[in-house]
């Protein structure tokens, strides 16, 4: 096999779970490549959604996903602190409407991550608003390792304990280990290496963007009561002071669809104004839409080693919570690197940077 770089690790997909995945493995003097098939980081699912970072108070306990917020969130801080990664504190409010609404509610106040006030109401202090697009950078940057954008996995070929990835761009990758993190082509990419456990398709999320209704600023999440399906539609301030509600949750195939369909309207905004009144009547100053890489039959956080391509690890169906459960998500995918012969040395300390700032709101697709 032929081509440059030599790496141990590819790590296919530079959304926020490949960022932070390059930075746990280089954190742990592992060589690691990262590639990204479009022109910058982050401009995927990961820097379309809706900035959250959730604590995993409404997550079903013991499953992989809850595991993976609790653990980020034990992470978080510092990486924020020492990559200067912006992050408002705000919290989060959900305000039971039904009787239903409020057996739930009172299920949801456990672990001391959320609590009812003498109203009735589900206070989360814990939940916070980041700049997605900022915090993806800020984990790939940190990492120092090498990243190739415009680099679409086209071919994935196994010789003894080595792969060898074709690019769309002709250049080769050579590497021991894949990790795939490609989001809504992780189905895809698995493929190319002979697994075809995975099947994702797109869930759209399409939003909303206001400004301060009456020209109060939103002080705090605002949650609906959750369902298996969908955390609902939110309606929450950004960093830059607007306020944004959604998301819908239309299931499609197109993989390239992030148009914002005429019936999300009226999808989302009763809902946003039945949690803030003020928006009832208000005009919104952009609208976007997010893919987010769900799973077939009930798939769900599949992260784990090839069954049928050795050396490949797959981190597949990864969805809304992903930017919430990176950080966690990384640390398990180097366990399983490791498994697969890659050697770690002891975790090196996280420098200080500044986080690169957004050309403009990540909102506008930046």
């Amino acid at each position: 096999m032929q081509g440059q770089p030599n790496t141990q690790v590819a790590v296919v997909g530079g959304g926020v779970v490949g960022a932070a995945t390059t930075l746990a493995l280089a954190r742990r003097g592992v060589s690691v490549t990262l590639l990204e098939a479009r022109d910058r980081l982050g401009l995927g699912a990961s820097g379309t959604n809706s900035g959250i970072l959730h604590t995993g108070f409404d997550s079903p306990p013991g499953e992989l996903e809850t595991r993976m917020i609790l653990r980020s969130a034990e992470l978080r801080d510092p990486v924020l602190e020492r990559l200067g990664i912006p992050v408002r504190r705000c919290g989060a409010l959900l305000r039971p409407r039904t009787d239903a609404d409020r057996a739930t509610v009172e299920g949801l106040a456990r672990d001391g991550l959320a609590e009812l006030d003498e109203q009735g109401v589900l206070r989360v202090p814990g939940e916070a608003v980041t700049d997605p697009v900022a915090y993806t950078r800020a984990l790939a940057n940190a990492a120092e390792a090498k990243v190739m954008t415009g680099a679409r996995v086209e071919a994935v070929e196994r010789s003894g304990d080595e792969f060898s990835l074709g690019l769309a761009s002709g250049d080769r990758v050579r590497c021991r280990v894949v990790v795939n993190c490609a989001g809504l082509y992780a189905d895809e990419v698995a493929r190319l290496a002979g697994d075809d456990s995975l099947a994702i398709y797109p869930r759209k999320g399409e939003f909303f963007v206001f400004e301060p209704p009456d020209g109060t600023p939103l002080e705090r999440i605002l949650l609906p009561v959750p369902t298996k399906r969908t955390k609902g539609v939110l309606v929450f301030p950004t960093l830059d002071g607007k306020v944004v509600a959604g998301p819908t949750a239309h299931d499609q195939e197109d993989k390239e669809d992030w148009s914002v369909r005429e019936e999300a309207w009226g999808e989302v905004m009763p809902k946003a104004a039945a949690m803030l009144p003020s928006l009832e009547g208000a005009e919104p100053i952009a609208a976007y839409a997010g893919l987010r890489p769900a799973g077939r039959d009930g798939l769900n956080y599949a992260i784990a080693a090839s069954r049928a391509c050795p050396g490949l690890v797959n981190v597949g169906a990864i969805r809304s919570t992903g930017l919430t459960a990176s950080l966690g998500i990384a640390e398990h995918v180097v366990g399983l690197v490791a498994e697969q012969g890659v050697r770690l040395s002891p975790e090196q300390e996280l420098a200080t940077a500044r986080a690169e700032p957004s050309e403009g709101p990540w909102w506008r697709h930046s």
